[in-house]
């Protein structure tokens, strides 16, 4: 965990789906008992394949799906506590498709408008705020009179920024936002997010599956495996040095980052782990190291120094001779 106090924190999250199947109804548990801590102004990242309920936890911490276990707190305020309206200002999503986020029916002035009146400075004048705005995300003030269908991609993108940023938050949950513009868009949405980071002091949950984009971004990272955090700490320890079996195999399985492998670690043709396993590691079908213990037991997430943590109990004591395995 940072040692700066945190703005965002999960204790023990669970979120779970009823789906029906035939006749009858199923529970899947999508997050499995999550803990993690965002410091103020920081940029964080969580990774992880399709899946594995990244998705679905920033939309436990925007309030969009129920947690049916655990505590999420913004500020050290706890969510479900009575203070929902306020807790949904500071925290908005970002999400993927900026298309389906806007109004088609209306100017992206009126929408931008709106959501400056659902925010904290809703007493200030809305148009200067809102030029203002459009400046900060890199945009002409002329396609405030625009609909959302006469941007192009990036610049629904940028909207979708500042209208979280006229409600008043202070954490953007960022999931996938960039991952369907094109390559050379991306890279100004990237620095805009780092930017926004970097000088309006905004904090940001970073969600992606792309390592080299998370690497770029955030100073700290979390690797997400079938609904749990298997391994955690600062990005340069963790996606050049993993400790966890399920990360060095999800590095090793892009081309790039082979050379950084020996040829006995090439991953296994599936890297997901099995999100109906009931108990034990979520990769102990697919690690050639598991045990009985691996299978039976939930490995903790293990301190092994410099901020970096595993939930592993094979960790190679002469690679983390910090890490105090739990017996």
């Amino acid at each position: 965990m940072n040692a700066t106090s945190p703005i965002l924190s999960l204790s023990r999250v669970r979120v779970r789906y009823r789906s029906r199947r035939g006749m009858s109804w199923q529970t899947h548990v999508a997050v499995r008992g999550v803990s993690l801590d965002v410091a103020r102004g920081e940029c964080f990242g969580l990774v992880g394949e399709s899946g594995c309920g990244k998705s679905t936890l920033a939309k436990a911490i925007a309030g969009l799906v129920p947690i049916h276990e655990g505590r999420i707190t913004v500020d050290h305020v706890p969510e479900g506590a009575g203070h929902e309206a306020a807790l949904r200002q500071r925290v908005q999503m970002v999400f993927q498709d900026a298309a389906g986020a806007l109004n088609p029916r209306l100017t992206i002035g009126f929408q931008l408008r709106e959501a400056h009146g659902l925010g904290a400075h809703r007493r200030t004048p809305a148009a200067p705020a809102v030029d203002r705005m459009m400046g900060q995300v890199g945009l002409p003030a002329a396609l405030l009179a625009r609909h959302p269908h006469e941007l192009s991609g990036g610049q629904r993108q940028r909207v979708v920024i500042a209208r979280a940023l006229l409600t008043g938050a202070e954490i953007l949950l960022a999931d996938e936002p960039v991952s369907a513009l094109d390559l050379s868009v991306q890279a100004q949405i990237l620095e805009l997010l780092r930017g926004l980071n970097r000088d309006a002091g905004v904090t940001c949950l970073f969600i992606s599956h792309d390592l080299d984009v998370v690497r770029y971004l955030c100073p700290r990272v979390a690797v997400m495996l079938a609904g749990r955090i298997v391994e955690e700490g600062p990005s340069q320890r963790v996606l050049t040095r993993p400790a966890h079996p399920y990360t060095r195999d999800l590095l090793a399985s892009i081309p790039h980052h082979m050379a950084h492998f020996d040829a006995s670690d090439t991953p296994p043709p599936a890297l997901s782990g099995d999100p109906l396993i009931p108990t034990g590691c979520p990769y102990q079908n697919r690690c050639p190291q598991a045990d009985l213990r691996c299978r039976t037991e939930a490995p903790p997430l293990i301190p092994l120094g410099d901020g970096q943590r595993a939930a592993c109990f094979k960790l190679d004591p002469e690679t983390h001779p910090q890490a105090r395995l739990p017996r």
